[in-house]
């Protein structure tokens, strides 16, 4: 790493050199740059500033994902113009397909789903192709953006909707990602309408390389050296998220609300020195705020903490979002379209737990328990085995397996209980493993108390405990991982707001 010395930057002509003082310029040779030496100074072309600058630590690069919400119309839109010309770090800007504008709205990739479904179905969907469509020409309109934007926008639409349908997932993903992929053009024609140096690029352009999964597809590992070369392209770019391409190029998406997993991906393959996530929030906060009203919010938040709130019902962040991000170290800054000057939540890999054992509190509902009890079940080898096969079998993951030495209660997400499968899944259990008992509870809610501060205080399952049984909450499981990160309180659905409350009461 060469020490540098800076002398000082000035504009020498329309190309924008620089007079830099390195102590060593054999160091810049090697990067094969366009160098004139002059006594101990270097003049550099200004298209080389960033590499150098990049290579020794000194430029930072951010990547900037704005969701639905901070993209439903021009007004958002403009707002999302400034906070990226404020900053000259937020190299790339990653975009959602237009969300809703007010809670009565519909959102654009609702509109694409169900367009797509239509067809499938062999109904005409071209009406919702229409609202589709104006839903861009407003957002144009607003901006003074030239019409031919939103006419190519309506041509690929229809196109992608006549498209062939031999493989039903394959059509709808690609008709789905569509939203972000013209939001992305259209912002791109916005930014150069005021005079920035911007540029849509396509993901398959990127070399964004996904796993065979329709709806649910992973990242290739291979993808990541190929987008590091985003950091040589000129001026802003503008990217869309959600989805990328498989090795045969067909289109495949992501989870919902992938973006922020094509955000985090990006960030990861440039190295970015920080990944900043716009939404319509202040920050992450300690508790829903539909619960408990105003919350405390999280300052900072480590990503375990964090993959542990989203998994429970925190939806400000993807969970699947954190993985590229904590494999490069890069921290996360949860930040409000609407307010940009509010500190917002950082995620980071380790902080000082200085504000007690508990961050955050976040529940879901709708998940389902099945007790298993069986005299000397410990001995029995290869018992845990046969009982997740089972549910292999008809396609069932779970999501918690709290055990005794004799019992095991199985958490599952009751939706995937349809039909027959729940009285084939307990019939098996019965008959293959000699149950001595075999018990279902529906319409449960999961409660998680998080917090790093956990490991080091002692009493927090006690008085959470205690908590809960002052509000008249019975617990109905609970389990705590080995991590000392979480725990986890099962309650019946109804009992799920006075849980919460309780347990923040406590703790905050």
């Amino acid at each position: 790493m060469p020490v540098v010395f800076f002398s000082f930057l000035a504009i020498l002509d329309q190309r924008f050199c620089c007079f830099v003082l390195f102590k060593n310029t054999n160091v810049l040779q090697q990067w094969n740059l366009h160098l004139i030496v002059s006594g101990k100074s270097v003049i550099i072309r200004r298209d080389n500033f960033d590499r150098i600058f990049t290579k020794i630590g000194v430029v930072e690069m951010k990547v900037a994902k704005f969701g639905g919400s901070s993209l439903a119309s021009g007004e958002q839109l403009k707002k999302v113009f400034e906070i990226v010309v404020s900053d000259p770090e937020r190299k790339i800007v990653v975009v959602s397909a237009p969300g809703k504008r007010n809670s009565d709205d519909i959102k654009v990739t609702d509109l694409l789903i169900e367009a797509a479904e239509q067809q499938l179905r062999g109904d005409n969907g071209e009406h919702l192709i229409e609202d589709v469509v104006s839903r861009y020409a407003s957002i144009a309109e607003e901006l003074n953006i030239s019409e031919s934007v939103v006419t190519g926008i309506h041509e690929n639409l229809m196109a992608l909707l006549h498209a062939d349908q031999t493989n039903p997932k394959r059509y709808l993903d690609t008709l789905k990602a569509s939203g972000e992929d013209n939001n992305a053009k259209l912002v791109a024609g916005y930014f150069q309408s005021l005079g920035v140096e911007a540029q849509y690029i396509n993901p398959k352009k990127a070399g964004l390389i996904v796993t065979d999964e329709g709806g649910f597809t992973k990242v290739l590992p291979e993808s990541y050296d190929r987008l590091y070369a985003l950091r040589d392209e000129p001026g802003i770019i503008v990217f869309p998220g959600f989805f990328g391409y498989t090795l045969d190029g067909d289109v495949l998406t992501f989870s919902r609300s992938g973006s922020d997993i094509t955000g985090s991906i990006l960030a990861n393959g440039v190295k970015a020195d920080l990944y900043e996530n716009f939404t319509d929030v202040d920050a992450v906060y300690a508790v829903n705020p539909n619960v408990v009203s105003n919350p405390k919010g999280i300052r900072e938040l480590t990503y375990r903490e964090m993959r542990e709130l989203s998994y429970a019902g925190f939806s400000v962040f993807h969970d699947e979002a954190l993985i590229p991000a904590f494999r490069a170290g890069i921290p996360v800054h949860i930040q409000n379209t609407n307010n940009p000057a509010a500190q917002g939540t950082r995620i980071v890999s380790t902080r000082d737990n200085t504000n007690g054992p508990v961050i955050g509190i976040a529940s879901d509902k709708g998940f389902c328990s099945i007790y298993i009890s069986k005299y000397l079940m410990n001995r029995e080898v290869g018992f845990g085995r046969k009982l997740l096969h089972i549910l292999e079998d008809y396609g069932v993951s779970y999501e918690h397996i709290p055990s005794g030495i004799d019992d095991v209660t199985l958490i599952l997400r009751q939706d995937q209980m349809k039909g027959e499968a729940e009285k084939k899944i307990i019939s098996r259990i019965k008959k293959e493993l000699h149950a001595d008992e075999v018990n279902v509870e529906h319409d449960l809610a999961l409660i998680m108390v998080v917090g790093e501060g956990m490991r080091h205080n002692v009493g927090t399952t006690a008085r959470a405990s205690k908590a809960l049984a002052e509000a008249k909450v019975n617990i109905e499981m609970i389990n705590q991982g080995s991590s000392e990160v979480s725990m986890m309180f099962g309650v019946k659905g109804h009992n799920e707001e006075t849980a919460i409350q309780a347990l923040y009461h406590e703790f905050f």
